[in-house]
């Protein structure tokens, strides 16, 4: 198995597991103890995972605890690939000197590690773990939100940051949500969907990280309506009346292709 590959396995284990220890990924990928160690240095230096002692955990240096189990830990386990898949995709779309607002969710926590690996972005986000991540690109800066400071998330919220927010002015912004309906874009949360809404404001163009279990699902608050939408990145082209809502309001759909597909 080439170095390369074998990154990408353990990245997908992490993913999956959310803790895996050396000796497991060794036994797993038929390597040695010392290949897994520094394999773990590599990828965390790029900000993919948490290098631990013995192991590794989910990225975000300190930021999410370990050894805590809840909600926005385990939605980075749900649907991992096809939330990889779809951040890789989403993270060709922008160019040098786009500067782009970036809220706090699990897809795109997996978009700013793709952005750590990009060049010349500026990212404004409310995210801590998601301004670690961004900041690592190549002449690239990233701007964090600040407010109430919400653990769970490693997010801020609030009124604070939402005048924080109207400081600014990007030319996207790359929201997750938590439903795609004909409504619009919906999530379950008020406070993270009053982040959204004031990011939605401040940009020329939205983009829409979102998996194929959230279409036609219903969620109690708007982000906003289907016709401020530019664009959905998700693992698959949705059918029936949500594609028509998306044809209708002029909203691009862009598939993303999971590693191996053909």
């Amino acid at each position: 198995m080439r170095p390369d590959e074998r990154r990408e396995r353990i990245v997908a284990m992490v993913l999956e597991r959310e803790r895996v220890s050396v000796d497991a990924l060794a036994d797993a990928l038929d390597a040695s103890r010392e290949t897994i160690r520094r394999d773990l240095a590599e990828l965390d230096g790029q900000g993919r995972l948490r290098k631990l002692h013995g192991g590794a955990t989910l990225p975000g240096p300190s930021l999410y605890e370990p050894d805590r189990e809840g909600p926005f830990q385990a939605r980075l386990a749900e649907n991992a690939a096809a939330k990889r898949a779809i951040a890789r995709a989403a993270v060709g779309l922008f160019r040098p000197g786009d500067t782009l607002f970036v809220d706090t969710g699990t897809t795109t926590l997996l978009f700013a590690e793709e952005l750590s690996r990009a060049r010349g972005l500026t990212v404004i986000t409310n995210s801590a773990a998601i301004a670690a991540l961004a900041s690592r690109g190549e002449d690239a800066q990233a701007f964090l939100l600040g407010g109430e400071y919400r653990d769970g998330g490693a997010e801020c919220l609030g009124a604070m940051a939402i005048d924080q927010i109207r400081r600014f002015h990007a030319v996207h912004a790359v929201l997750t949500v938590g439903a795609v309906h004909d409504a619009g874009v919906l999530d379950y949360d008020a406070r993270e969907a009053e982040i959204a809404r004031a990011m939605v404001a401040q940009a020329r163009a939205v983009t829409v990280l979102a998996d194929a279990s959230k279409f036609d699902r219903n969620a109690p608050f708007v982000v906003a309506p289907l016709e401020a939408v530019s664009r959905i990145v998700t693992d698959a082209v949705p059918a029936g009346p949500i594609a028509d809502a998306l044809v209708a309001a002029g909203v691009e759909v862009v598939a993303a292709r999971a590693a191996g597909a053909s």
